[in-house]
Protein backbone atom coordinates (compact mmCIF):
# COMPACT_ATOMS: atom_id res chain seq x y z
CA UNK A 1 0.00 0.00 0.00
CA UNK A 2 1.43 3.21 -0.94
CA UNK A 3 0.01 5.38 2.11
CA UNK A 4 -2.44 7.52 0.55
CA UNK A 5 -5.97 7.81 1.83
CA UNK A 6 -8.66 6.98 -1.41
CA UNK A 7 -12.03 6.35 -1.29
CA UNK A 8 -13.74 4.54 -3.00
CA UNK A 9 -14.48 5.74 -6.52
CA UNK A 10 -17.88 3.68 -6.49
CA UNK A 11 -19.05 5.51 -3.37
CA UNK A 12 -18.00 9.32 -3.57
CA UNK A 13 -17.45 11.35 -0.26
CA UNK A 14 -19.80 14.07 0.66
CA UNK A 15 -17.44 16.60 -1.33
CA UNK A 16 -17.40 14.49 -4.04
CA UNK A 17 -21.05 14.24 -4.07
CA UNK A 18 -21.57 18.15 -3.65
CA UNK A 19 -19.69 19.18 -5.94
CA UNK A 20 -21.06 16.75 -8.63
CA UNK A 21 -24.20 18.08 -7.89
CA UNK A 22 -23.17 21.91 -8.42
CA UNK A 23 -21.89 20.34 -11.87
CA UNK A 24 -25.43 18.96 -12.37
CA UNK A 25 -27.50 21.70 -11.04
CA UNK A 26 -25.89 24.77 -11.88
CA UNK A 27 -25.97 24.05 -16.04
CA UNK A 28 -28.91 25.33 -18.10
CA UNK A 29 -30.95 22.46 -19.72
CA UNK A 30 -30.39 22.44 -22.64
CA UNK A 31 -26.20 22.52 -21.88
CA UNK A 32 -24.61 19.67 -21.80
CA UNK A 33 -22.48 18.93 -18.44
CA UNK A 34 -19.07 20.19 -19.06
CA UNK A 35 -16.43 17.90 -18.79
CA UNK A 36 -13.72 18.01 -16.34
CA UNK A 37 -11.60 19.46 -18.56
CA UNK A 38 -13.94 22.48 -19.73
CA UNK A 39 -14.95 23.03 -16.17
CA UNK A 40 -11.03 23.55 -14.61
CA UNK A 41 -9.92 25.45 -17.87
CA UNK A 42 -13.10 27.67 -17.04
CA UNK A 43 -12.68 28.12 -13.12
CA UNK A 44 -9.09 28.63 -13.99
CA UNK A 45 -10.05 31.82 -16.17
CA UNK A 46 -12.92 33.02 -13.79
CA UNK A 47 -10.70 32.83 -10.51
CA UNK A 48 -7.22 33.06 -11.18
CA UNK A 49 -6.92 29.59 -9.51
CA UNK A 50 -5.10 26.78 -11.39
CA UNK A 51 -6.85 23.78 -11.31
CA UNK A 52 -6.20 20.46 -13.34
CA UNK A 53 -8.59 18.24 -15.10
CA UNK A 54 -6.88 15.32 -13.21
CA UNK A 55 -7.19 17.37 -10.31
CA UNK A 56 -10.79 18.00 -10.60
CA UNK A 57 -11.74 14.30 -11.72
CA UNK A 58 -9.80 13.51 -8.44
CA UNK A 59 -12.36 15.69 -6.24
CA UNK A 60 -15.36 14.59 -7.94
CA UNK A 61 -14.85 10.83 -7.69
CA UNK A 62 -14.18 11.02 -4.34
CA UNK A 63 -10.35 9.77 -4.79
CA UNK A 64 -8.66 13.00 -3.27
CA UNK A 65 -9.33 13.14 0.51
CA UNK A 66 -7.45 16.27 1.32
CA UNK A 67 -8.42 19.12 -1.00
CA UNK A 68 -6.59 22.21 -0.87
CA UNK A 69 -8.88 25.25 0.66
CA UNK A 70 -7.52 27.33 -2.56
CA UNK A 71 -9.15 24.95 -4.76
CA UNK A 72 -12.23 24.38 -3.05
CA UNK A 73 -12.72 28.31 -3.18
CA UNK A 74 -12.44 28.66 -6.74
CA UNK A 75 -14.74 25.60 -7.57
CA UNK A 76 -17.77 27.94 -5.02
CA UNK A 77 -16.37 30.70 -6.38
CA UNK A 78 -17.63 29.61 -10.27
CA UNK A 79 -20.53 27.71 -9.57
CA UNK A 80 -21.67 30.68 -7.50
CA UNK A 81 -22.42 29.11 -4.07
CA UNK A 82 -21.02 29.80 -0.77
CA UNK A 83 -17.62 28.49 -0.26
CA UNK A 84 -18.92 27.44 3.20
CA UNK A 85 -21.10 24.60 1.14
CA UNK A 86 -17.69 22.96 0.52
CA UNK A 87 -15.36 23.26 3.26
CA UNK A 88 -17.77 22.50 5.98
CA UNK A 89 -18.91 19.16 6.80
CA UNK A 90 -21.97 20.25 7.94
CA UNK A 91 -24.83 20.59 5.36
CA UNK A 92 -25.87 24.54 4.47
CA UNK A 93 -29.14 24.13 4.74
CA UNK A 94 -29.60 27.46 3.01
CA UNK A 95 -27.74 26.71 -0.24
CA UNK A 96 -29.20 23.09 -0.04
CA UNK A 97 -32.68 24.88 -0.38
CA UNK A 98 -31.27 27.02 -3.43
CA UNK A 99 -30.11 23.71 -4.84
CA UNK A 100 -33.00 21.92 -4.65
CA UNK A 101 -35.30 24.91 -6.24
CA UNK A 102 -33.40 25.31 -9.25
CA UNK A 103 -33.07 21.76 -9.86
CA UNK A 104 -36.56 21.38 -9.54
CA UNK A 105 -37.04 24.70 -11.70
CA UNK A 106 -35.07 22.67 -14.12
CA UNK A 107 -38.40 20.26 -14.86
CA UNK A 108 -40.76 22.30 -17.18
CA UNK A 109 -43.35 20.83 -15.80
CA UNK A 110 -42.62 23.10 -12.36
CA UNK A 111 -41.34 25.71 -14.49
CA UNK A 112 -44.96 25.74 -16.14
CA UNK A 113 -46.59 25.18 -12.84
CA UNK A 114 -44.48 28.25 -11.66
CA UNK A 115 -45.50 30.61 -14.36
CA UNK A 116 -49.20 29.49 -13.73
CA UNK A 117 -48.93 30.54 -10.05
CA UNK A 118 -47.62 33.98 -10.17
CA UNK A 119 -49.27 37.18 -9.17
CA UNK A 120 -52.23 34.85 -7.60
CA UNK A 121 -52.88 35.69 -4.03
CA UNK A 122 -51.56 34.01 -1.47
CA UNK A 123 -54.58 32.44 0.17
CA UNK A 124 -54.90 30.65 -3.68
CA UNK A 125 -51.18 29.80 -3.27
CA UNK A 126 -51.63 27.97 -0.16
CA UNK A 127 -54.55 26.09 -1.81
CA UNK A 128 -52.19 24.93 -4.47
CA UNK A 129 -49.55 23.92 -2.42
CA UNK A 130 -52.14 22.17 -0.23
CA UNK A 131 -53.54 20.21 -3.57
CA UNK A 132 -49.59 19.47 -4.44
CA UNK A 133 -49.31 17.76 -0.98
CA UNK A 134 -51.80 15.71 -1.20
CA UNK A 135 -50.87 14.45 -4.74
CA UNK A 136 -47.64 13.70 -3.34
CA UNK A 137 -48.95 11.68 -0.37
CA UNK A 138 -51.10 9.57 -3.26
CA UNK A 139 -47.91 9.78 -5.18
CA UNK A 140 -46.25 7.66 -2.27
CA UNK A 141 -43.35 10.97 -2.13
CA UNK A 142 -41.85 12.65 0.79
CA UNK A 143 -43.44 15.46 2.37
CA UNK A 144 -42.12 18.89 1.11
CA UNK A 145 -41.15 21.42 3.88
CA UNK A 146 -41.66 24.78 3.26
CA UNK A 147 -40.02 27.62 5.32
CA UNK A 148 -43.20 30.18 4.37
CA UNK A 149 -45.95 27.75 6.37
Amino acid sequence: MDGRQHENPESPTDLAAKINRLFEVMRKPSVPPLSNAAAAAAITEATGVSISPAYLWQLRSGMKSNPTVQHLRAIAQFFGVSASYLLDAESDESTEAQLNLLQAMKDSGVRGLALRASGLTPRTLDSIAAIVDRAREIENLPPIESQDR
